[in-house]
């Protein structure tokens, strides 16, 4: 059993888009297993050209996805306890690859444990992060939000 969880839910960029993700403590981190539907075909912010397929994926401080209306402005900027640089802030994790909408992946991270982000929002993004660009990788939209909870 996970010791956190997290449902994710869509915005208008993404409104049929149902994703879980469920942190396991192993080693001295965490093991992170992602399963998210219905992700976007069509990237909206840019004229309508065909998304790359794949889908930027972070923590965020925030602890809220309530103004899902605001792109799910209030879930803040990235987990980042030790103040580093993307992409080494503790919420940066690797993105998503799409495949016909569904994105199945499971990795592990030392960057945190899954006790230190009950309450933090995962984001999903519209586009890929760029892993360079400062402070968030020119991701793009927020598409996804969830907010991870102890199981």
């Amino acid at each position: 059993m996970p010791y956190a969880t997290t449902h994710l839910i869509g915005n208008e960029f993404a409104p049929k888009l149902d994703g879980k993700i469920d942190f396991f403590p192993w080693l001295d981190g965490t093991l992170v297993k992602v399963e998210i539907a219905n992700l976007p075909s069509v990237n909206k912010t840019t004229n309508n050209q065909e998304n790359t397929g794949f889908f930027a994926f972070h923590i965020h401080e925030g602890s809220t996805c309530d103004d899902s209306e605001d792109h799910f402005k209030m879930a803040k900027g990235h987990y980042n306890p030790t103040k580093k640089e993307h992409p080494f802030h503790a919420g940066d994790l690797p993105s998503l690859l799409s495949n016909n909408g569904y994105s199945f992946m499971t990795f592990y991270t030392s960057r945190f444990k899954p006790e230190d982000i009950i309450k933090k929002a995962v984001i999903v993004h519209l586009k890929p992060d760029d892993y360079r660009t400062q402070p968030s990788g020119d991701a793009g939209e927020r598409i996804a939000c969830g907010i991870i909870v102890k199981n």
